[in-house]
């Protein structure tokens, strides 16, 4: 029996948002467009599918199985039969040709798949640096890419501009063909998608002299992107329908733009809260005093210091960090302290630091 929570790789007790939340990273980080591992996207899907749904999660929980919508669940490709066809190899009935994962998939789902959107672009994925500075402010920007886009000529329908576009003569505009099969367990029926339409279920009259009939063509496009305020290294931002360009119509994959945040000269970053050094004299740290604190907003705050500050004391500036990625408040600024010690001295400085000597300080 396959365990779900060790393939969604959280404990049993684990809420419902938890499950939603490493369901979307693992989809994400193995989904096959994005060169994933197409048997591990499948298995994932499948754990979630049963853990993702409370009453098909307390059924697995008690019983090691889910009993209802067993038929629905053969037909989505949930139920793995690689042990039966094991027994089938491990006993020598010498079968090795026959794909039995076909034949069940076909059997248990009334011989037809649901239909896929083969002709859809594919989703993009780059990497972009930006300064922490845009962090704070968000940021607007235009790239340009290199992938296919629309065909400027036929606007996407891959056929010549004026000319018809037609009911595929093979599938007779179904999109898909039957395909049967002889097995030990009698004839099925499968259906495919058409190779001549390749599953539109149209062809162009006459295919347009630019892109040959795909609708698209290899080119470059400049795109309007912003980075919303708040973003962090290793955050990813979709953008809809900015991926490739689908062929002969069919919609466009998205962009996924995966962010590195700068290293910045004056402050570190731990989430949305902000850390500075600030030096002060010794006799600001002595007596007490002001002093002036760099923010990334460019304007002039100052730090009430207390006399008798030791050095390495760090105090928090409340609202003065990032702003949340939600867009509801911001982190702090917290500003340690360093005692500046003068290296050279100048004679009145000398004489003034023996009398305080002197005094003991």
């Amino acid at each position: 029996m396959k365990d779900y929570y060790k393939i969604l790789g959280v404990p049993r007790d684990a809420s419902q948002e938890e499950i939603k939340k490493a369901y979307r990273r693992l989809a994400h980080k193995y989904h096959p467009d994005k060169g994933g591992d197409e048997k591990k996207f499948k298995e994932i899907n499948e754990a979630y599918q049963i853990l993702g749904d409370p009453k098909k999660r307390a059924q697995y929980d008690r019983f090691g199985r889910v009993f209802e919508g067993a038929s629905q669940q053969r037909y989505e490709g949930n139920y793995d039969f690689s042990s039966f066809w094991e027994v089938f190899k491990k006993e020598g009935f010498g079968f090795e040709t026959i794909d039995f994962e076909d034949i069940f998939e076909e059997f248990f789902g009334f011989g037809k798949k649901r239909k896929k959107d083969v002709n859809r672009g594919r989703d993009l994925e780059i990497e972009m640096k930006i300064n922490l500075e845009d962090v704070f402010y968000g940021l607007k920007d235009k790239i340009k890419l290199k992938k296919f886009i629309l065909c400027p000529r036929c606007k996407g329908s891959g056929g010549e501009p004026g000319t018809r576009i037609k009911e595929c003569f093979t599938c007779r505009g179904t999109g898909e063909v039957q395909q049967i099969k002889k097995t030990i367990f009698g004839t099925f029926t499968r259906y495919v998608t058409c190779p001549q339409c390749q599953g539109e279920g149209k062809i162009p009259e006459v295919p347009c002299n630019v892109c040959k009939g795909e609708g698209r063509i290899w080119g470059e496009e400049e795109i309007e992107i912003f980075i919303p305020p708040g973003v962090d290294t290793a955050q990813t931002i979709k953008i809809d329908h900015k991926g490739e360009a689908g062929r002969k119509g069919a919609p466009a994959g998205d962009l996924y733009i995966k962010i590195f945040v700068k290293p910045h000269p004056i402050f570190k970053r731990k989430g949305d809260d902000l850390y500075t050094q600030v030096v002060i004299p010794f006799s600001v740290a002595a007596l007490g005093g002001e002093v002036e604190i760099p923010t990334l907003e460019g304007k002039k705050i100052f730090l009430k210091i207390p006399q008798g500050t030791p050095p390495k004391k760090v105090f928090r500036i409340s609202k003065k960090g990032l702003p949340h990625f939600s867009g509801w408040g911001r982190g702090d600024l917290y500003v340690e302290v360093t005692v500046k010690v003068p290296k050279k001295l100048t004679k009145k400085q000398r004489e003034l630091l023996k009398q305080l000597k002197e005094e003991g300080l």
